[in-house]
């Protein structure tokens, strides 16, 4: 049976615990670029029940099987009952819609919970031919939408392949903006900063400086191995308050950093400050083969300029060490640009079931999607990069 034949003969299951599809069926769809997406991943969230009905995700994942079983394709789907955790804000499509007598919750999405970071959605085997699963992983989204009732199916932070197709099947398209630092074949830090204006190179060396300014502070880079059970403990401390601080409720569990360390230590890149021995401020990336992944940040201590070195510079030199292409530093912040984290363009899609209220939605995201391109080309121009550099 050629590819495209066998694409075409399939049926789509509905998963409701990631725990239920073995991890060789769900990451041979997945790949291994993107470590979000990884069944470990998902499944130290629903196993810590951070994502979990009972917080609003209820897992409801999306898997394409050949005639003979075997997994063609996948999705990471939940039924929201809210619109939190997600960075793709719709809280006020949900007004529109429930003042005009509609009912938005439950919607369906294809995400990665609490994680700002593009990569694949419809997640299908490199052997087979990618449209045809893909249509039928994303048919099987609208069928499920509309088996419900429910109002709309939101694919967020899906890439732009990706997206071209959904729009191609009737999705509406979303843009935002995130920052992201390219590796342009730098050996040393001092290469980078080589690169930057010279009032941008002198700044970030102050910055540097002056964050390991105090003596008894002091930077340590940890992965694998040498993460222990008490780095997270103090690491869970900096998340609280910073999340308790920004939205009020902290979207993951102390479990879920343990789960993740046990299952993923060797991808866990834990950059932590000591004052005189004691942790004081942390921030937790991800690594995948070409890119690492700036999640969170928080600290017990206020010293200037060490949010910046240990979020930012720290995973500059990781990512130069490592031979990275990137580093992506996570939702907003256009105070990113100066430190060399430039803008991209980010994607979500749309399906909503309803013909009036999809129609203004339309009307609102071209609108919107020209204001992301003004924003983007605006921004582009405060790069610190020296041109022709």
């Amino acid at each position: 049976m050629g590819d495209s034949e066998q694409a075409l003969v399939h049926t789509v299951d509905v998963v409701q615990d990631i725990g239920d599809i073995a991890p060789a069926d769900w990451d041979v769809c997945a790949g291994t670029e993107n470590p979000f997406v990884s069944h470990k991943f998902l499944r130290a969230l629903e196993q810590s029940g951070s994502a979990s009905p009972e917080h609003g995700w209820a897992p409801h994942h999306l898997m394409v099987k050949a005639a003979d079983g075997s997994a063609l394709g996948v999705a990471p789907a939940y039924l929201k009952s809210h619109s939190y955790g997600e960075y793709v804000f719709d809280h006020g499509w949900a007004d529109a819609f429930e003042r005009a007598g509609g009912t938005y919750y439950p919607k369906l999405q294809l995400a990665v919970p609490f994680t700002p970071v593009t990569g694949p959605r419809l997640c299908v085997r490199k052997d087979v031919e990618f449209e045809a699963t893909a249509r039928a992983l994303l048919s099987g989204g609208i069928d499920a939408v509309q088996r419900l009732g429910i109002s709309s199916l939101h694919a967020t932070f899906c890439t732009e392949v990706e997206a071209e197709l959904m729009r191609t099947q009737g999705l509406l398209l979303r843009t935002g903006e995130q920052f992201h630092w390219l590796n342009e074949g730098y050996q040393s830090f001092g290469d980078f900063l080589g690169a930057l204006v010279s009032r941008k190179r002198k700044a970030i060396a102050r910055e540097r400086r002056q964050a390991l300014a105090d003596g008894d502070v002091t930077i340590e880079t940890l992965t694998g191995a040498a993460l222990t059970e008490a780095h997270w403990d103090a690491f869970f401390a900096f998340y609280m308050d910073t999340s308790q601080r920004k939205w009020g409720t902290p979207y993951l569990n102390r479990e879920f950093f343990s789960l993740l360390g046990q299952a993923m230590a060797n991808q866990v890149v834990l950059v932590m400050a000591f004052k005189d021995g004691v942790a004081i401020a942390g921030a937790l990336n991800l690594a995948g083969p070409n890119c690492l992944y700036g999640r969170y940040w928080g600290c017990t201590e206020y010293i200037p300029a060490l949010h910046f070195e240990v979020c930012y510079y720290r995973a500059i030199d990781f990512a130069i060490e490592h031979r990275l292409d990137r580093v992506e530093a996570g939702a907003q912040g256009p105070h990113k640009i100066s430190r060399g984290y430039l803008p991209v363009r980010t994607y979500s899609a749309h399906w909503i079931a309803e013909p009036a209220f999809r129609n203004g939605v339309a009307a609102y995201l071209d609108q919107e999607r020209d204001q992301v391109d003004d924003e983007i080309g605006a921004l582009a121009v405060r790069s610190p990069f020296r041109k022709g550099g």
